[in-house]
């Protein structure tokens, strides 16, 4: 894997210790980024994080922070500059789901899911977004879901976040260029955390929905984003790239 621009520049990746968030954080690394691997409870997969990226050569710190919340984000962002540099790139990873139809979801879990997925978002992006216009070259990407673009009766919270998601990086790309390339990521079924408890039967199911009959790997999502936030697709801004082995385009 060549460079292709990421070298020597400062990466800050949220939700970056662990799935999807982890596997970006090592190939950044690895291709000699300065990585901040943001969490919020979890410092220990973190620091391991951190740690293989700096065994390797690299250099990355663990940084805490909600990204849902406003200091806790300019907290994040002014400690990530003050260790690695100003902020280059951004990757928005963080994100929580919660199953339920849109009629039996409380109002509290709609807002908490909002709050993260969406603000988690905004959050992030609005604040190293000046600072890369004024040093004119800034590369972001935020990770949705398939989710996002095609119905989910029985995810309506969720489906609607990331559709959010999808809407926003969209608009927004017009108002950061020409400086900064801004794009989404829609993965489908993922070997994460987040499908750890799935229903066997469902997940079956799910698996034989998908033309490619497997569910997908972090490092697949993690190699696309690395081509995101390259110089080789410095002429793609406000796209959201599909990963979801086909299931995407099953009615």
């Amino acid at each position: 894997m060549t460079n292709d621009g990421i070298a020597g520049k400062t990466a800050l990746v949220t939700g970056g210790s662990r799935g999807i968030g982890r596997e970006i954080s090592l190939l950044l690394g690895k291709a000699g980024a300065k990585v901040a691997v943001n969490y919020v409870n979890d410092e220990q997969a973190a620091l391991a994080v951190q740690t293989q990226i700096t065994n390797a050569g690299g250099e990355a710190i663990a940084v805490q922070g909600d990204v849902s919340e406003t200091k806790q984000v300019d907290s994040m962002l002014g400690e990530t500059e003050a260790a690695l540099g100003s902020v280059d790139i951004l990757v928005c990873n963080a994100g929580i789901g919660e199953r339920g139809l849109a009629d039996l979801t409380p109002y509290e879990a709609w807002q908490r899911i909002m709050k993260v997925n969406v603000d988690g978002v905004y959050l992030p992006v609005m604040a190293v977004k000046d600072g890369m216009k004024a040093r004119g070259d800034g590369r972001i990407v935020c990770i949705a879901s398939i989710a996002g673009l095609r119905p989910r009766p029985s995810n309506v919270t969720y489906a609607t976040s990331k559709a959010a998601v999808i809407a926003f990086v969209r608009n927004v790309s017009g108002v950061l260029a020409p400086e900064v390339r801004i794009n989404t990521i829609a993965p489908g079924l993922i070997e994460t955390d987040m499908i750890q408890n799935m229903d066997p039967a469902r997940r079956a199911a799910m698996i034989d929905g998908t033309p490619l009959e497997r569910i997908g790997q972090p490092e697949e999502i993690a190699e696309m984003t690395m081509f995101l936030l390259s110089d080789r697709a410095s002429y793609t801004t406000g796209q959201t790239l599909v990963a979801s082995g086909g299931r995407v385009t099953v009615p």
